[in-house]
């Protein structure tokens, strides 16, 4: 799968990253691809692991718990609660990581649609510059551009089928 070279992470606070894609889709199949399970199960994975729990209560309040597994690897959880929703243009939630005591961050993700292309952007505002800095040293444009060259795939199935 090729990047198609719109990623961009930037950190445009001491405690916040934004990441930015551009998909050839209309918002409201990204916004899909999100927010439910047998969606997200077949393009968001952690590095060696494939997502063997989705579970996802798509409500204002309701939570979500993610888990991947993969041979040889520690299993790597992710957990929160949705703070807003507005479909298909804007979810906001909270997310903590189980093994990992890195407090609680808050996501924004907002998808703007122009001529059939969704603009993703995501901000991340971490509880402390220290954790935002672990995040990026940990590989995560690489593992965003391995996501969102999966997600933008599966998103071309979705519209040529």
């Amino acid at each position: 799968m090729k990047n198609s070279g719109t990623l961009r992470i930037t950190t445009p606070t001491e405690r916040e990253v934004v990441v930015t894609r551009v998909f050839d889709a209309p918002r409201s199949l990204v916004f899909d691809a999100w927010t439910r399970p047998e969606l997200l199960k077949r393009w968001l994975e952690a590095p060696g692991r494939s997502m063997a729990i989705c579970e996802i209560d798509l409500k204002v309040g309701g939570a979500y718990r993610f888990l991947w597994k993969g041979p040889n690897k520690k299993d790597v959880g992710m957990y929160g609660v949705y703070r807003e929703i507005v479909r298909p243009e804007r979810i906001v939630r909270t997310e903590s990581w189980e093994d990992w005591d890195a407090g609680e961050s808050l996501v924004t993700v907002v998808l703007e649609e122009r001529g059939g292309k969704t603009t993703f952007t995501e901000t991340v505002l971490f509880p402390s510059r220290e954790v935002r800095d672990s995040v990026l040293e940990s590989g995560l444009q690489q593992a965003a551009a391995v996501n969102f060259d999966r997600l933008a795939a599966h998103l071309a199935t979705i519209r040529n089928a």
